[in-house]
């Protein structure tokens, strides 16, 4: 039996809408919205009656971003689908989309079976899944067109990590041709890994060893040369093409270009690259090694470009590249040789947070908020309005959210199966109070009340953002 609720009181905002209005669930979904005092509001009786007097109500996060349990330089993500969906919903988010591996040599239906297995049964909200496409062949490309048909419809390729996941201009576009026939996205990981690799190894005969100098050698010009030939290729293909964890300004101005030449070329960029710089990298006693990333961390001026990038809708969605790997015993393993720390920070429990901080400090709008963190990834990956909104028929993933109460984010408090934070110490103005997925409640009053098995596989549709 599906609880009624009603959730009285609180300033509903959307990418589109600001207003006081209640909001009544039944069975999962948004069944209405009406102006908080109204007769129709007043009208409403619920078993549930959820207070927001003071607070906003806003759609849960969409973070179309994750790696859980991802493996990566001989070890593998700290956090499982059950520990990171979890913390997920702790901080505001209600959807996943994670990445299915495929392994050289080896089917996408292998890889996504895996996927499969490792999330059901122990997601604590939705998700679904993107491919990593790392064996472009024939029988690959017939693949794509099956997966796009079930519901997997942006797959993911690498110009980094040569002998891993890599692909060559060749392959690219052929997973674009086909892109372009069966509606599906490509998702790209845009950097000279080829020009990265002899940088990585003239550092390390010089006896550059320290973490900082992952971000010297994987340059910002090498990721605009990246982000500039994915975009020529995905013109010449007729393909739209989507931009992963965005974090130089040279690429922003590339990404610009193309949008204004008209190109369906989108743009993703990670707290991270927003908060965080160089100088974490540069932290001493091997403490920068918990900020190593690919694309890395940059110096500071250029976060006021990917802020601007994000008001001009240059860049479209803020996601996190979750990909947690603790410092002690998983980190260290690059003590001596930066090129063999696992790469990856952990931050699904932060973005919310963070992007309100944002919406505090005047980078973004309170609408600009909900848009590139709900609305947008749900749109851009196939879920919108079942996702990312609160509307009649929508799914019933609402946050209660405190925008005045403050909290200092820390490992000791945080719910990420990781021994540190990336944010350590960092004051924030705003929290997550309530969290409700499909109507349920997962996180009531600051208490985790869901549990591992509620969250649902998510099939997508494709890119509802083209022009």
């Amino acid at each position: 039996m599906s609880t009624r609720t009603v959730i009285r009181g609180g300033l509903v905002v959307t990418a589109s809408d600001e207003i006081h209005a209640d909001v009544l669930i039944e069975d999962g979904r948004i069944a209405a919205l009406a102006a908080s005092g109204t007769p129709a509001a007043e009208a409403w009786t619920a078993e549930r009656v959820i207070d927001a007097t003071g607070k906003y109500v806003i759609p849960g996060g969409v973070d179309a971003h994750t790696h859980m349990e991802l493996p990566f330089g001989g070890t593998f993500a700290s956090d499982t689908f059950e520990t990171g969906t979890r913390a997920a919903a702790w901080g505001g988010t209600t959807t996943i989309v994670d990445f299915a591996v495929q392994s050289v040599g080896h089917s996408l239906r292998e890889g996504l079976d895996a996927w499969h297995a490792k999330a059901e049964g122990n997601c604590a909200i939705d998700y679904g899944f993107h491919m990593i496409v790392s064996d472009v062949n024939q029988d690959t490309l017939k693949e794509m067109d099956l997966l796009v048909e079930e519901g997997v419809t942006s797959f993911k390729q690498f110009m980094a990590y040569p002998g891993v996941f890599y692909s060559d201009d060749g392959q690219i576009l052929r997973a674009m041709q086909r892109s372009a026939e069966n509606g599906g996205l490509i998702m790209m990981h845009a950097e000279n890994g080829i020009a990265i690799d002899v940088l990585v190894e003239q550092a390390l005969a010089r006896g550059e060893t320290d973490p900082r100098y992952h971000g010297e050698v994987r340059k910002a010009l090498l990721e605009a040369e990246a982000t500039h030939r994915a975009i020529k290729l995905a013109q010449v293909a007729g393909a739209p093409l989507y931009v992963v964890h965005v974090s130089a300004m040279e690429a922003v101005a590339e990404l610009a270009r193309a949008r204004d030449e008209g190109l369906n070329v989108f743009g993703e960029t990670c707290p991270q690259y927003l908060f965080l710089s160089t100088d974490n990298l540069a932290e001493p006693d091997f403490e920068g090694s918990k900020y190593v990333c690919s694309t890395p961390l940059r110096p500071k001026e250029h976060q006021a470009k990917l802020w601007q990038g994000l008001r001009t809708n240059d860049l479209q969605v803020v996601s996190t590249d979750h990909c947690p790997f603790c410092f002690v015993g998983q980190k260290e393993l690059g003590r001596g040789d930066f090129s063999k720390i696992p790469n990856g920070l952990p931050g699904v429990e932060n973005r919310m947070d963070l992007l309100h901080q944002a919406v505090v400090d005047g980078h973004i709008s309170r609408r600009r908020w909900i848009e590139i963190a709900c609305a947008t990834p749900a749109r851009m990956f196939g879920m919108y309005p079942k996702k990312g909104t609160i509307a009649p028929g929508a799914d019933a993933d609402v946050v209660i959210y405190d925008p005045h109460a403050e909290q200092i984010i820390s490992a000791d408090t945080h719910h990420m199966n990781v021994d540190y934070s990336a944010y350590e110490g960092k004051r924030l103005t705003g929290r997550v109070e309530t969290v409700l997925s499909r109507g349920e409640l997962v996180i009531t009053e600051r208490e985790y009340t869901g549990h591992a098995g509620h969250g649902a596989y998510t099939p997508r549709s494709t890119c509802q953002y083209l022009n």
